[in-house]
């Protein structure tokens, strides 16, 4: 599973975000260890409060463990792949929470530990993290014989499709998969050949390249919104000087932005008004039949849990009832009786554990069997919605590109009719009238 991990602060802001149920269909807290708080809040809380005796600003080490898309963790899997993360990191034994979600079909883990020694109050060095943690991952993938992502096949190089929180923001505020967005851009970027071809490619899919104010190349889409064209291609800011030379004879911005906004209709901007609308129309009833899905599963798992801690209770009362007491007691200790109780107490004890944790995970595997099949109705769908986005940005690249062909022939015809009639007959040749 793949294994990412940051050193961090903001405890009840992590807590909050580690506890949103909103994003996620199931959020369930599988361990808190070396805290008094019985709730994730109160836990990060008190790692904060201690670290107010250390000068640490980021006391706390966060990880993410992410098994393939194919693959069902269960809780024991998730549990064992931060023991080994937490002997490599050299964070053993110290303070820690993990927190399982469950969201669009895929389940996942977040474990968060305290960086600071409670006896030698001074914080745990994270050494070298990122390597341990990459090297542990290509380890978990290679055990389990599961397909290596690219990334790890070349000495644990970045996918070029990796993208930074601020663009992920900004495509999410538009509500395009910044991976499509990303893809276009090294695509046009690796198909052309000079600044004529990457203009025409990207405006084959409605982005328009503008002088920047601070970043030299920046592209616009039909709605206005500017991305730097280096970060977006994914190359250097000197390769895009050497390829595309200087912007200084594009439009700026603002003239881009008008440049646009006069050649997109009214009749253009209601046609994409109406693919979003619609786009949202064909995913509420997916998204009814998700939340009600959602529902009933976290129905099922507060039942399972509530008759499991019942049946517990029941079970424990009994094997607790074969220990006699008083005089009986005695004379079992002496004869032995009481310890040979004990551990058949224990091992019963040890099978009813395995056996509540296999009726979790089954119930978990099927849940998410039926979610996974929900997901890939979405799947089809939203790929149905991206390709309707290709042809409405097409339409409309297509429809500005026309547009300005036909406003630079007007333009001539009108200066051409302001011209003096001497100028005009030098231009159409001579004058033959009688």
């Amino acid at each position: 599973m793949i294994l990412k991990g940051s050193q961090r602060s903001g405890a009840y802001q992590l807590a909050d975000h580690l506890m949103n149920d909103l994003d996620n269909d199931h959020v369930e807290i599988a361990e808190l260890r070396g805290f008094i708080a019985d709730d994730l809040h109160g836990a990060l809380t008190e790692v904060y409060a201690i670290s107010k005796a250390t000068e640490c600003k980021q006391y706390l080490f966060s990880l993410s463990l992410n098994p393939p898309s194919d693959h069902i963790a269960t809780n024991q899997e998730l549990i064992d792949a931060a023991d080994r993360a937490e002997k490599e990191l050299g964070l053993s034994d110290q303070p820690r929470a993990i927190v399982i979600h469950e969201k669009e079909g895929r389940r996942h883990a977040h474990c968060v530990w305290s960086r600071i020694d409670g006896v030698e109050l001074k914080a745990v060095r994270m050494s070298h993290f990122k390597r341990k943690l990459t090297a542990l991952t290509r380890e978990l993938y290679l055990e389990n014989d599961w397909r290596l992502p690219e990334g790890l096949r070349t000495h644990g190089g970045k996918s070029p499709l990796n993208f930074t929180l601020a663009e992920w923001q900004q495509s999410k505020r538009l509500g395009v998969d910044p991976r499509e967005i990303k893809q276009i851009f090294r695509e046009a970027w690796t198909h052309s050949d000079g600044l004529k071809g990457l203009q025409n490619a990207l405006s084959e899919r409605g982005y328009f390249l503008a002088k920047g104010d601070r970043r030299g190349f920046v592209a616009l889409d039909v709605e206005g919104n500017v991305y730097a064209l280096a970060k977006w291609s994914g190359v250097r800011a000197k390769d895009v000087k050497s390829k595309l030379g200087s912007p200084d004879h594009l439009n700026s911005v603002d003239e881009m932005r008008k440049d646009i906004r006069s050649r997109v209709s009214k009749r253009l901007k209601s046609f994409i008004a109406d693919v979003k609308d619609k786009h949202q129309r064909d995913l509420e009833p997916l998204q009814f039949e998700k939340r009600e899905m959602v529902t009933h599963q976290r129905c099922e798992r507060t039942m399972l849990h509530d008759s499991q801690k019942e049946r517990w209770i029941a079970e424990s009362k009994t094997r607790f009832d074969r220990l006699n007491t008083g005089l009986r007691g005695f004379f079992d200790r002496l004869s032995g009786q009481h310890k040979v109780t004990i551990k058949r107490n224990e091992a019963e004890a040890y099978q009813c554990l395995l056996r509540d944790r296999k009726q979790q995970n089954d119930l978990i595997s099927a849940q998410m069997a039926d979610r996974r099949t929900l997901q890939d109705r979405f799947d089809v769908l939203r790929l149905r919605h991206k390709q309707d986005r290709k042809i409405l940005a097409r339409d409309i690249a297509h429809f500005i590109r026309d547009t300005r062909g036909l406003n630079q022939v007007r333009e001539q015809d009108h200066n051409r009719s302001l011209e003096p009639p001497m100028i005009k007959r030098r231009r159409n040749g001579p004058d033959l009238t009688p």
